[in-house]
């Protein structure tokens, strides 16, 4: 059986052998997307470097956050074995992709800076830790600001490429609807072009702009279920973060803050 020159259907004779040998050798999807407009093909194409993306972003990100999640875990673990908050930092201890891990870092530079003068951790700096003078309430406000920037730093590295996503899932079912659209004005304009108004007629066209949808959807979906899932995530870590810095912040309160100092400037 022989096909219409170039696919293209000028009477309703032509769709009539054309239809049943194309569905039952690739199927629907096949079928709608042969019988897809120039437009139609430029959108597809476009939604298929979108779902590329989406899929890269979410995978990537998900294995970030599982690893953040262990190493966060790691930390907390070795931080609450000893009661002494600067132990770890005095032991030069590293916790890559930890988030936590940042927050805690920063709190240690900047307390040890107004402890001991310099961040920097030498043979001597337990030593001359143990006769540091305790910091004033002043300076405790520049610590804990130190780890409010931390975590925002992180968060933002963590929320990172996420706009992406979320631009594929509000903006992958206007697209499919354009072509769509588009589709279906060429399928009529090609119809009244014919002068055959019949069903068997217009629907290969009709398929082929509906195959735009169908292909918006495949892609909007899994990256709406993934972003969902990604922004809680990562709210759960902000907030874990959020929770340890008031934590630290605390021991740092009782171990190095001198409340003594605010109460004397106080009675001058």
């Amino acid at each position: 059986m022989a096909f219409p020159q170039n696919g293209v259907i000028t009477y309703a004779g032509d769709a009539e052998m054309l239809v049943p040998e194309i569905v039952a050798a690739g199927g629907g999807l096949l079928f709608a997307f042969d019988h897809s407009t120039i437009a139609g093909k430029i959108v597809l194409s476009f939604l298929a470097v979108v779902s590329i993306f989406s899929w890269s972003i979410m995978i990537t990100k998900l294995r970030v956050i599982r690893f953040a999640r262990r190493q966060n875990a790691r930390f907390l673990a070795a931080f609450h074995k000893d009661r002494q908050p600067l132990r770890l930092f005095e032991k030069n201890a590293r916790f890559p992709g930890a988030p936590v891990f940042n927050v805690y870092r920063a709190g240690c530079e900047e307390m040890t800076f107004h402890l001991l003068g310099s961040p920097e951790v030498d043979g001597t700096f337990r030593a001359r830790l143990e006769i540091a003078d305790k910091i004033s309430p002043a300076q405790m406000g520049a610590v804990n600001a130190a780890m409010e920037r931390a975590v925002g730093e992180t968060a933002l590295s963590l929320e990172s490429q996420m706009i992406l996503l979320a631009t594929a899932v509000s903006g992958s079912p206007f697209l499919g609807l354009l072509g769509t659209v588009w589709g279906v004005m060429d399928a009529f304009t090609g119809v009244a072009e014919a002068g055959s108004p019949n069903l068997v007629a217009m629907a290969p066209g009709v398929s082929g702009a509906l195959i735009t949808t169908v292909v918006a959807l495949c892609v909007a979906i899994p990256a709406m279920f993934g972003y969902n899932f990604l922004v809680t995530s990562i709210r759960g870590i902000i907030v874990e973060m959020d929770n340890f810095a008031a934590e630290l912040a605390s021991e740092f309160e009782h171990k190095y803050v001198d409340h003594g100092a605010r109460e004397s400037t106080f009675r001058r």
